[in-house]
């Protein structure tokens, strides 16, 4: 199917994760300046530093994917979903496990914040299932389907709720952009470039066939991260889509 996102450029693509302390962080981001557009805060990142790393990549130009998937009842993720928007960030997650009226909640918080923010709407992701799971990993926590199955009932549920799309292995990318149409987001962490070591991911692709499946955006980390030159890193990693 058609993706809106095809003849996006690659580097506008690709987003980095920063799963790291603040310092590194921001040494990182200022190694990545004027190549990397988009930033990954996480959990480590976010629980260590609170809204001012948001704002302190948002100063550096950078377009940030907070990334703290949001999970609990609907009326503390309308809020949490609001807080989250209102620190500046350009896309949220919240897990699609929450069901349609937790992500409708979601949505809602996020449509509050962008009265707050002269109109700008954060990007809503669903979660679906985790990039270090597998069949048994499912199985262990009574969900017997198998990963992609999974992905694609949570992919429905998430489609159902309007938010604006989902996280996904680039395994399923495919199969959701026929599920979600040509707009939606399908943004695919566990990327490895070709020969990479895999670490603790269990459904991976390089990020050449993440864009070939459909997906919108990429997160990758440690591939640039821990690179002796990130800079040069994510230059391979552009010319190698592109």
């Amino acid at each position: 199917m058609e993706n809106v996102f095809a003849n996006t450029p690659a580097e506008e693509r690709i987003i980095v994760a920063l799963d790291c302390g603040r310092d590194e962080a921001v040494e990182l981001a200022e190694k990545l300046r004027g190549r990397a557009k988009w930033v990954k805060v996480g959990m480590t990142l976010y629980y260590a530093c609170g809204p001012s790393i948001v704002a302190a990549f948002k100063q550096r130009g950078y377009r940030v994917f907070l990334d703290l998937k949001l999970h609990d009842i609907p009326f503390q993720i309308e809020g949490a979903a609001k807080s989250a928007a209102l620190t500046g960030a350009d896309m949220i997650t919240m897990h699609t496990l929450g069901g349609q009226a937790m992500l409708e909640a979601a949505q809602r918080g996020v449509n509050a914040a962008a009265k707050e923010r002269n109109g700008q709407t954060a990007v809503t992701l669903g979660i679906t299932v985790l990039t270090s799971m597998d069949e048994n990993s499912l199985s262990q926590i009574g969900i017997e389907r198998t990963p992609a199955e999974q992905v694609k009932l949570l992919a429905g549920v998430a489609k159902d709720s309007g938010i604006s799309g989902v996280v996904a292995s680039a395994q399923e990318a495919a199969a959701l952009r026929e599920i979600l149409g040509p707009q939606a987001y399908i943004v695919t962490p566990g990327i490895r470039p070709a020969g990479a070591d895999a670490g603790d991911q269990s459904r991976i692709a390089t990020p050449a066939q993440a864009f070939e499946n459909g997906a919108s955006h990429i997160v990758i980390g440690r591939p640039i991260t821990k690179a002796d030159d990130p800079a040069a890193a994510f230059d391979t990693i552009v010319a190698e889509v592109s």
